[in-house]
């Protein structure tokens, strides 16, 4: 059988392209080490308050929005004779400048524009890798044993399933290891230390060729113009844009209270900074069990079902949020910090359980030839909706009157939230259950 092009395979070539694929995505999930830090180094260090933490923490993003660049760059020219590693590389480099460089200053010599400005500088490198690590995920999912739509289906939702798990498993060694380090060491010690870690995916990046990776073979120096024209082709499609602009909504009309429940948790109910990593540790078991679960049990679900059963628990999870403010369980017993590690470990991440099967889902749409530039934009579309909805919490946060040291409106400004949520149930009809080329060929 031709195994040999499958991406399941246990060839050398498929077994590198494990190993790329497997380093990058567990860096990326390691991302939550620096960014914890990050929180103490603005509250303690800077003495930010509230909303100017979110502001800078959303506003940090902005190199997100434009990843269709970077897809269209990666899609169009070849670096060395390669299109996807040399930008892994490139990324890496970035990231691992901006991080060491702030772990050079202390809190007194360096001002909120200068870490704005080197927090942007990590954001654009780390946008670079992921649409290079999700342009190879969407064309190597494409790759199947056989001709059958439900192996390729099969086949991609493994792959996505594979990176989706290193992801997790960075994000639980990453938040473990701030939990035990926020309290012993210095915030900069912790950027220095992740600074490190992408300079060594950087020198193994480069040390990697891409022909290694048994990618499908693509003209080479495509140009922007074309690349550019087959995204909009690809974007005309109804499923495809209509899928896209749903999702996005999704999450842009939900506004985030993260820094308000930050400081609420931490200043207000005084919670120690190691419970907060025990929940974040807890949040990417829930990741990775996700992953899983997904991989064995859910991946031959229509995706607008799981999506929307989702976007509905995410709901119900932010209700419970307010009955936690209110202090009902407190009440009934149930300690704080047991609520922070479970529950808000949970719901933190739960807004990310929607991505897999949606990326699933548009890489199953997504022509060939156009994989990176596609994919790119719909995390650009993500990362864009995600600082939309970061702008609109801080609007909610000072229209409810929470500041750092008042929380008497939190609990009305968790139940607009929630509603929020519930809003994008009702044209969850734009998601597609499967693609038309599948249900013409059954």
């Amino acid at each position: 059988m031709g195994s040999s092009s499958g991406w399941k395979s246990n060839t050398p070539r498929n077994r590198m392209r494990k190993i790329v694929l497997g380093l990058g995505f567990l860096v990326q999930g390691l991302r939550c080490l620096p960014w914890m830090a990050v929180n103490f180094f603005l509250k303690d260090g800077l003495k930010v308050d509230p909303s100017t933490l979110q502001l800078l923490l959303v506003s940090a993003n902005l190199p997100m929005v434009a990843k269709p660049i970077y897809g269209l760059l990666s899609d169009s020219f070849y670096i060395a004779g390669q299109r996807r590693i040399p930008y892994i590389a490139i990324g890496a480099f970035l990231q691992a400048v901006s991080w060491i460089v702030i772990a050079c200053f202390s809190p007194s010599n360096i001002s909120f524009y200068m870490i704005t400005l080197y927090l942007l500088l990590g954001n654009l490198g780390a946008s670079i890798v992921e649409v290079a690590n999700d342009a190879i995920v969407a064309e190597a999912g494409k790759q199947t044993p056989t001709s059958s739509k439900d192996s390729q289906s099969s086949s991609s939702g493994e792959l996505q399933s594979f990176v989706w798990m290193a992801s997790s498993i960075g994000g639980v060694l990453g938040n473990l290891l701030g939990g035990i380090a926020i309290d012993q060491v210095s915030p900069r010690a912790m950027f220095f230390l992740f600074g490190i870690i992408l300079a060594i995916q950087f020198f193994i990046t480069v040390t990697i060729h891409e022909s290694s990776l048994n990618l499908p073979k693509t003209p080479s120096n495509v140009g922007v113009r074309k690349q550019l024209s087959e995204l909009l082709v690809a974007l005309r499609k109804p499923e495809i844009a209509h899928s896209i602009t749903w999702f996005a909504v999704s999450y842009a009309i939900i506004p985030a209270l993260t820094g308000t429940m930050f400081f609420y948790q931490t200043q207000y109910l005084e919670i120690d900074s190691s419970v907060l990593g025990i929940s974040k540790v807890f949040g990417q078991v829930a990741m990775l069990i996700w992953g899983v679960m997904y991989n064995q049990h859910l991946k031959f679900v229509p995706a607008k079902k799981l999506i929307s059963a989702i976007q509905f628990v995410m709901a119900v999870f932010m209700v419970s949020d307010v009955l936690f403010v209110k202090g009902i369980y407190r009440r009934m017993g149930i300690p704080d910090s047991l609520y922070v590690v479970v529950f808000s470990g949970f719901l933190e991440v739960l807004c990310f359980f929607k991505i897999l099967p949606f990326s699933v889902l548009v890489a199953q749409l997504c022509p060939p030839g156009c994989e990176g530039s596609l994919m790119a934009f719909l995390t650009s579309a993500i990362a864009l909706a995600f600082i939309m909805s970061g702008y609109l919490g801080v609007a909610l946060a000072s229209r409810i009157g929470v500041t750092e040291n008042d929380f008497s409106g939190l609990s009305t400004g968790l139940l607009i939230q929630a509603a929020c949520t519930l809003l994008p149930l009702y044209w969850s009809s734009c998601i597609p259950d499967e693609p038309k080329t599948k249900r013409k060929e059954q």
